[in-house]
């Protein structure tokens, strides 16, 4: 977006410029501005913004000394350029300003003041003593094309039970996929909405999660049922209020369903009559159906993969779909095992995870696994999928 005259600066990071567009193209909805003073109060008191829920003010106060100093000498209706990595990608017009108390902004964002937190210092670091506001565009493609894609999608298949799911799938494991066949038995049409984070140090690219899925849902999952696409993980949802706006966009990106985990953060699972709800019950307004499914286990007496809340054998016999445990095999690169992840797809990941791990795999190959004495280039996927099948031979052991 090319500026028509020399506008003094305001520099955001793209997490700032997906954060706007957010708002910009409706997916707060009914939060579609940068917030004043008065306003950012009553959300503070209220959680709620013109009567629908919002769990904390949608402010812009970027930190860095030229922008705290260009923030405070604004002049009512002055167009400023919105700068990304050093090039204008929006404007805003200034209506105003106003300090903020950036120890109640983290504790908004996080439900504490917790600077031993990574999260927290990161934020923190990010965030400035000033908040400007008034109406601003920025120039970013990411959600608008999420929107139409949706729209698209719910158009041409006729969907009228749209279900939403996000979903890290860091790795994609068996849980994930049982998740997604119990959805399809009640949903027309399942969006899944995966991580894209901002943070360099995520070492997995959201291209390779997304592949990995994707092969996934095509192979193993009725394909033309289930979408998958980016979803913005901004600063914004790392707090505990991220279930509360999980549920907000997904119903403004035309969902009529939204579909967690009870381990969701900010949930607040709570027993009221005999029933278990959680905090997200209290927003009724937000209209979209929420549930809230307990965790898959595999049982070693149901020899199956079971809900929790159904299975009678207790914990001392269930195994765990857990993310991070499943991360730590693959950072010292072992597959896991086939009950807790496809071999298929758990040999793509580690692929991705370590890639040219071995100096000539063609040669390893060759001297483990059968050939007919041609030469054959392998890959490294080929090579795990193998080697699983030789840990399942059952013959000698």
């Amino acid at each position: 977006m090319d500026s028509t005259r020399k506008n003094r600066q305001i520099v955001i990071d793209s997490q700032a410029l997906a954060t706007l567009s957010f708002a910009q193209e409706g997916i707060f909805k009914p939060v579609d501005k940068l917030m004043n003073k008065e306003e950012a109060i009553e959300v503070d008191n209220t959680r709620c913004y013109k009567g629908k829920p919002f769990p904390f003010p949608f402010i812009l106060a970027p930190s860095g000394k030229k922008n705290q100093e260009v923030i405070k000498t604004i002049e009512k209706g002055e167009t400023l350029d919105i700068v990304v990595n050093g090039e204008i990608r929006g404007q805003i017009v200034a209506d105003g300003f106003f300090e903020i108390d950036r120890k109640k902004r983290i504790e908004q964002i996080f439900g504490n003041y917790d600077t031993q937190n990574p999260a927290t210092r990161e934020f923190l670091a990010r965030l400035g003593r000033y908040s400007i506001y008034g109406k601003y565009g920025v120039d970013y493609d990411g959600i608008k094309n999420v929107k139409k894609e949706i729209k698209q999608a719910i158009k041409s298949s006729g969907a009228r039970s749209v279900a939403a799911i996000m979903m890290d799938a860091r790795p994609f494991h068996r849980a994930h996929e049982r998740l997604l066949r119990i959805t399809l038995e009640r949903s027309d049409l399942v969006i899944v909405f995966l991580s894209k984070h901002h943070r360099k140090s995520t070492k997995i690219t959201y291209e390779v999660k997304h592949d990995i899925l994707k092969y996934a849902i095509d192979n193993y999952l009725p394909k033309n049922r289930v979408l998958v696409v980016p979803f913005e993980s901004t600063y914004l949802f790392a707090g505990y209020n991220d279930a509360i706006l999980d549920c907000i966009c997904a119903n403004n990106f035309g969902c009529n369903k939204f579909i967690l985990g009870n381990n969701h953060t900010g949930i607040g699972l709570y027993y009221d009559k005999n029933e278990i709800k959680s905090i997200l019950n209290k927003y009724e307004s937000l209209n979209i159906d929420i549930e809230v499914v307990s965790k898959f286990v595999y049982c070693q007496e149901c020899k199956t993969l079971v809900n929790s809340s159904t299975c009678p054998h207790g914990p001392h016999k269930h195994i765990k779909y857990n993310s991070k445990a499943l991360r730590r095999f693959f950072r010292v690169g072992i597959l896991p095992p086939a009950v807790l992840m496809r071999t298929d797809v758990s040999s793509k990941f580690l692929s991705a995870c370590m890639p040219n791990r071995f100096e000539n795999i063609n040669t390893l190959y060759d001297d483990i696994f059968p050939n007919e004495g041609l030469l054959e280039n392998h890959s490294e996927e080929e090579f795990y999928l193998n080697l699983m099948k030789l840990h399942q031979t059952t013959s000698l052991t």
